[in-house]
């Protein structure tokens, strides 16, 4: 009996030692698609910008570019040139032009705020036109990703972009023929066979990112028809893939700072009482910050649920000068309040609807980046690592608190790649981009 159980023993091991695991792992192919010339056209999430600037690492994990490298495995081409900036420092727009026109990408670094105390804080320099000198040198190659941040979609077909000192400085730097050429129609000149653009989160978060103040949202009407005139360009017999425009309550730039961040003792709160007779209604804890509203009887008001404090708000001056109390409210271009709120959720909601019309009437695929946002922000697993959308300590998200990271795009380039791929029947691999980084720590 013993050695019969012996026998069996060896014949299960050979079994089992001959069995390998039938892992089909598909061939890349580019199925019912050509991705034999790859262009990208769109802003700045297209182009890279990340850490409040455009810089060369950033670039160098942009969402088109990311795709690029593998979809070069299904057919397509090996070359896909950027504009690249010459350094890391990079080329920012500072959202507060009155310091200077320009700022650095920022870094993370131990800054002490009004009070003394240390702690991290996304660090960066300002600089003006006459040292953005590196960063403005016009670049005569012939680009693939045509993407230019802060290019609204009304920007696409205007050749004053390209102007220098008169236009866009990111597309000047790089247009084909300055004063002529324009963005869409250096997209044509590469004669491409397949294109991904993501258009109208500059139309809306222009806006957005200013508190509304001094800004407009272009009508969905006219948003229609220069997305229609964008595709009609490309011609029906290119195929493409459309993204469409996240929620604002996504983004860490919108939520990192409470609505209820003016903290009061019960003698500050009962003194300011005092001042105004049943208007405010201050509570010892936590208040809403007193912000200017021209429809209020006295030019101002406390906050409520659902409005919004920018990160672009000045800290200190919340935490020393008293800014957001009665005697300083909250400036209009730091703040989005209720009615400003409704009016972006409505414009992207009718952006989105009119995207995805689009998609389907061009017969392109169609990226829902909607959706995938409010995953991140509720929290995703992604090769072991926890990322969601809190500001710093998220993982996904640049210092900037609205562009991703390299490891955010990385992501997002995964989710273009499935669109494209469960449209056309491709088989590109999906990114596995170990070497990006995230928010980088001292």
């Amino acid at each position: 009996m013993k050695k019969i159980s012996c026998y069996l023993l060896l014949a299960a091991c050979y079994l089992f030692s001959t069995c390998k695991p039938d892992l089909k792992i598909p061939k890349p192919s580019s199925g019912d698609a050509d991705f034999s010339k790859f262009v990208a056209l769109g802003g700045n999430f297209m182009a890279g910008y990340q850490d409040g600037a455009l810089y060369k690492d950033g670039q160098q994990y942009s969402v088109p570019y990311q795709i690029a490298k593998f979809m070069h495995l299904a057919g397509g081409s090996a070359s896909f040139v950027q504009p690249f900036m010459p350094d890391n420092s990079g080329l920012g727009l500072n959202p507060k032009p009155w310091e200077s026109a320009f700022q650095t990408s920022s870094r993370l670094g131990y800054q002490a705020d009004c009070k003394g105390v240390s702690s991290l804080f996304p660090i960066k320099n300002n600089f003006t036109v006459a040292g953005a000198g590196i960063y403005l040198q016009h670049q005569s190659e012939s680009f693939q990703n045509i993407s230019v941040p802060f290019a609204k979609i009304s920007d696409y077909n205007n050749s004053s972009l390209g102007i220098s000192g008169n236009g866009n400085p990111f597309y000047s730097r790089f247009a084909s023929a300055p004063g002529i050429s324009t963005m869409l129609s250096d997209a044509k000149a590469q004669q491409p066979t397949f294109f991904a653009l993501w258009a109208g989160m500059e139309d809306i978060y222009d806006f957005a990112s200013n508190g509304g103040y001094n800004k407009t949202i272009l009508s969905p009407s006219s948003f229609s028809l220069s997305l229609d005139s964008v595709l009609q360009n490309f011609g029906a017999a290119t195929k493409g893939i459309l993204a469409n425009i996240p929620d604002l309550t996504s983004f860490p730039f919108y939520t990192t700072v409470p609505w209820n961040g003016l903290e009061l003792s019960q003698n500050q709160a009962d003194s300011l009482n005092l001042l105004f007779p049943g208007f405010f209604n201050f509570n010892g804890g936590k208040n809403g910050f007193v912000i200017a509203d021209a429809h209020s009887p006295l030019g101002y008001r406390k906050m409520t649920s659902g409005e919004y404090v920018l990160l672009s708000v000045p800290l200190d001056s919340l935490k020393c000068d008293g800014m957001g109390a009665v005697t300083a409210e909250l400036p209009n271009q730091y703040v989005l309040d209720s009615s400003e709120v409704r009016s972006v959720n409505e414009f992207i909601s009718q952006y989105n609807m009119i995207i995805a019309a689009k998609a389907q009437q061009y017969n392109l695929a169609l990226v829902d980046m909607n959706s995938y946002f409010k995953q991140v922000r509720a929290g995703i697993k992604w090769n072991g690592i926890d990322y969601n959308a809190d500001f710093v300590t998220g993982g996904f998200f640049s210092l900037d608190g609205y562009h991703p990271n390299q490891q955010g795009y990385a992501l997002i380039a995964n989710e273009f790649v499935k669109a494209i791929n469960s449209k056309f029947h491709s088989t590109i691999p999906t990114v596995n981009c170990f070497e990006c980084s995230g928010v980088k720590f001292p």
